[in-house]
């Protein structure tokens, strides 16, 4: 059975920026493709989009043609970079999480490494206008193995390596219940962009660019983790973990805390809560959901950096918790939700909600998508703003393979320096009504 922080890898809700809920099983493919009007911002452009996937044994191919043109021709903001071409091959796989070895090169569709203690749930394209390319890799040779996460190829980006080891395993108590499942871990991650160190400087409109007075070291944080399964059947799936956390040059951290898991056959359930003992200039699971947009972020009303929000996270013992669920039911209804806050930290909240009903025979399908940082309070929580990411899409089937359906996107766009560089990020709403062919096969 898959725990929730393996589970979330896989899951999507046919957006560019949230993951992805199907994906092909060994010798089969799905031909999935679109055509709409796309009011972005208030500006109208028609879409043409085309995605199929395919797995070959263990091997899968996933690709992503987006075009967006209206009377003056494609789009700009499409085609800017090598990565936006690069990103026509959305991913390129081998084998499963499941199994002992895992590759994947493409969108990173919410990257974990180890138990998210440093990195949890990462997106290294958290706009349709910035889609990179990147590597995520696990192998597990039961006695051991590695976890690997790269963000972008195309530049220095996020670098995050877990390796782990069953120590029991190598003597002669391997065959002992409970005991001889304990995982021993280490981790390192780390951010190679240059913006990550950014501490103070200023924006210059003459050359249409920031300029870098004063830097941090890059962000590096260095991690240790234990783990026990409990219970490991068809049922029931438990396990106990530990780990200790420590950003070089600022403070650290601890958590302990379960994941369960509940397969029956019917429904599938999976539990994870965590309790965190937070110092001063410590946030847990520093590469987050957004972390491309809060490494470095530049608007016209000002600037920020997360080394710099880090540094003024002065608050000793902010202690705080996470609770994630997984349900999915009769395989037709999917439903994730986690929330994370340190409790003497005001803006620390932090909320993840998917879902998707989209039973095989019927004729409507639904699915949405929230993702939310720095949440202040409860009434802050569901505040659609430049914290926020958003997508819902509703539609009718008036064929078993045709789709007729509205999408909202409340997401981002890159502002870009005078190189094309992406110097900060503000909030797009794109509103497209369309007529989508959703067709799986076998090979």
């Amino acid at each position: 059975m898959k725990k929730i922080a393996i589970i979330l890898l896989f899951l999507s809700i046919n957006s560019s920026v949230f993951p992805q809920f199907w994906e092909p099983q060994q010798n089969q493919g799905q031909l999935d493709g679109g055509m709409g009007v796309n009011f972005i911002d208030g500006e109208a452009y028609y879409n043409l989009r085309v995605r199929p996937e395919f797995a070959f044994a263990n091997w899968g191919l996933g690709l992503d043609l987006n075009l967006e043109f209206n009377s003056e021709g494609l789009r700009s903001e499409d085609f800017l970079t090598l990565s936006d071409y690069l990103s026509i091959i959305r991913y390129v796989r081998y084998g499963s999480k499941s199994g002992p070895v895992y590759a994947k090169v493409g969108a990173l569709d919410y990257a974990t490494l180890g138990y998210g203690n440093i990195m949890y749930m990462y997106n290294n394209s958290p706009s349709f206008d910035a889609r990179t390319i990147g590597l995520n890799t696990q192998l597990d040779f039961g006695v051991g193995g590695v976890e690997l996460v790269y963000g972008d190829f195309s530049q220095a980006g996020v670098l995050g390596v877990r390796g782990f080891v069953r120590p029991l395993q190598l003597t002669a108590l391997n065959n002992i219940p409970i005991i001889s499942g304990l995982k021993v871990g280490a981790s390192f991650a780390t951010d190679l962009n240059e913006n990550a160190k950014v501490k103070n400087g200023f924006f210059d409109d003459s050359t249409n660019s920031f300029t870098t007075t004063e830097r941090f070291d890059k962000p590096q944080v260095v991690s240790a983790d234990l783990g026990l399964p409990l219970f490991k059947n068809d049922l029931l799936d438990w396990e106990v973990y530990y780990t200790y956390s420590k950003i070089i040059n600022f403070g650290d951290g601890q958590a302990y805390g379960t994941i369960l898991g509940l397969d029956f056959k019917v429904a599938t359930v999976n539990i994870k809560l965590e309790r965190t003992l937070n110092n001063a200039q410590y946030l847990p699971s520093y590469f987050n959901a957004q972390y491309e947009i809060e490494r470095f972020n530049y608007t016209e009303g000002g600037w920020n950096s997360k080394l710099n929000t880090l540094s003024l996270t002065d608050v000793s013992d902010a202690n705080g918790y996470y609770g994630g669920m997984f349900v999915r039911l009769l395989g037709a209804f999917d439903i994730i939700g986690s929330y994370q806050r340190m409790e003497k930290i005001e803006n620390s909240g932090t909320l993840t909600m998917f879902s998707q009903v989209a039973p095989e025979n019927a004729p409507f399908v639904l699915r949405a998508g929230y993702d939310k940082v720095n949440i202040k309070d409860e009434a802050d929580m569901f505040k659609l703003d430049d914290r926020s990411l958003f997508y819902v899409e509703t539609g009718y089937k008036p064929y078993p393979f045709l789709i007729v359906s509205m999408v909202y996107n409340w997401t981002f766009s890159p502002i870009r320096g005078a190189g094309d560089e992406i110097l900060g990020y503000q909030t797009q709403k794109r509103i497209e009504p369309k007529v989508s062919f959703v067709y799986p096969f076998n090979l």
